[in-house]
């Protein structure tokens, strides 16, 4: 991509409404942009983070065995009502059709899977089955804040299991963890897995949270064992850990994946059993598996910074180098950028290449740094001098001269 034509431009200053540096470093390099609280458009630099982020989801969830489908987003009312969650589910967005019809805007699925299931199972031979998607979610959150930590839209991957058996659901979440782990390795994050409450959804969940200041949560944790917990499922029942019997320390943290297993709420509401193989009726037992990608994004620009910018893990960035042509009105530098992007190209590098005129090196130096591209790649005429190109990684401080042979 060259840079002349990326129709986005960086800020200088941090924007006055936001307070979270994901935020403010996102906003500044021009990966989004805030429509109101709580809503952004992923501009072009800022998709190609997202899109590789959910292309490391989609390859974990793949290698487990569920099956990638896509549900929509606007809900008849009547589902929810069935659940009991079109007037208790305090962030569902409600809305009505000319003709008077009520719908609800998607901010989970088990509604519209349910239903949909019942169509497909109905003996044991039909489990288990296991689907995810990744989509937009919509909830009506009255604090939308933090950035893509907190929003009213998001994008996020869903996956549900359904068995046989508790046990055989049970053995599947194990499956489910160790993907999530593989995940946030790639993603260049550690999770701490977190026991919790599941809310309206279960009565247990296991929280995957990053410790970081920018988090909502608050987590407990044991130092010598690495049990964890979230603090509100700790408050007046626990004072120490339960496994080895040590002191809790506090940590703020943020929340982006968690698994529970789901209360039988669902299935009963709308009749989804199975027949076992005396021709007995049983609930189906499922599991539900969610992981925020959009959440994730912003989680590591809260843990990848510096005072500068962004400094992207290589997984997830938007190119893998950040190609700066440096050239004044007397430079005899002559198509060399121009030469260099079409060779790194060629080889399959994703390159960003400033080829702007009129812009300083201080400019495009700083942009660079805002940007986080991982490596930078510097062509002038005191580099070309010496046959060579300065090369630095955005998380080093010092530069090397590379033979411009040796680029590839």
């Amino acid at each position: 991509m060259r840079q002349s034509e990326l129709f986005t431009k960086t800020l200088r200053e941090n924007p006055a409404d936001e307070a979270a540096i994901n935020a403010r470093l996102l906003i500044r390099a021009g990966f989004i942009h805030k429509l109101q609280a709580g809503v952004y458009t992923y501009l072009p630099l800022g998709l190609r983070v997202l899109t590789k982020i959910e292309h490391i989801v989609r390859e974990e969830m793949n290698a487990i065995g569920p099956s990638e489908m896509l549900m929509p987003a606007l809900h008849p009312k009547e589902m929810w009502e069935k659940t009991g969650r079109w007037d208790s589910f305090d962030a569902l967005f409600r809305l009505q059709s000319k003709e008077g019809s009520h719908y609800a805007l998607g901010a989970t699925h088990e509604e519209v899977l349910y239903s949909l299931l019942t169509h497909y199972i109905a003996s044991y031979n039909d489990l288990p089955v296991k689907v995810y998607q990744i989509q937009t979610k919509f909830r009506d959150e009255p604090r939308a804040k933090s950035g893509l930590l907190r929003g009213r839209e998001f994008r996020m991957k869903d996956l549900y299991s359904f068995h046989a058996s508790d046990r055989e659901r049970d053995d599947y979440y194990k499956k489910v963890t160790e993907a999530y782990q593989r995940i946030f390795e790639r993603l260049g994050l550690t999770a701490v897995e977190t026991q919790a409450t599941g809310g309206t959804f279960s009565d247990r969940s296991l929280e995957f949270q990053v410790l970081s200041q920018a988090g909502e949560d608050t987590v407990a944790l044991c130092s010598k064992c690495g049990y964890a917990a979230n603090k509100e499922l700790k408050e007046g029942r626990e004072e120490t850990c339960p496994q080895c019997g040590s002191g809790f320390t506090e940590e703020r943290a943020i929340e982006i994946g968690n698994i529970f297993p789901l209360k039988e709420t669902f299935a009963r509401a709308f009749g989804l059993h199975f027949k076992d193989e005396k021709g007995k009726d049983h609930v189906v037992s499922a599991g539900c598996y969610g992981f925020g990608t959009s959440r994730a994004m912003g989680t590591i620009v809260e843990i990848h910074h510096d005072e500068k910018g962004i400094i992207w893990p290589e997984n997830v960035a938007p190119y893998q180098v950040h190609l700066i042509e440096i050239k004044n009105q007397k430079s005899k530098i002559k198509n060399v950028g121009d030469k260099i992007y079409k060779e790194l190209t060629g080889v399959g590098k994703e390159v960003l290449y400033d080829d702007r005129e009129a812009v300083s090196a201080g400019e495009k130096f700083a942009d660079a740094d805002l940007i986080g591209i991982p490596t930078r790649v510097v062509i002038s005429e005191a580099t070309l001098a010496q046959n060579a190109a300065e090369v630095k990684q955005r998380n080093q401080t010092n530069a090397t001269l590379v033979p411009l042979k040796k680029l590839r």
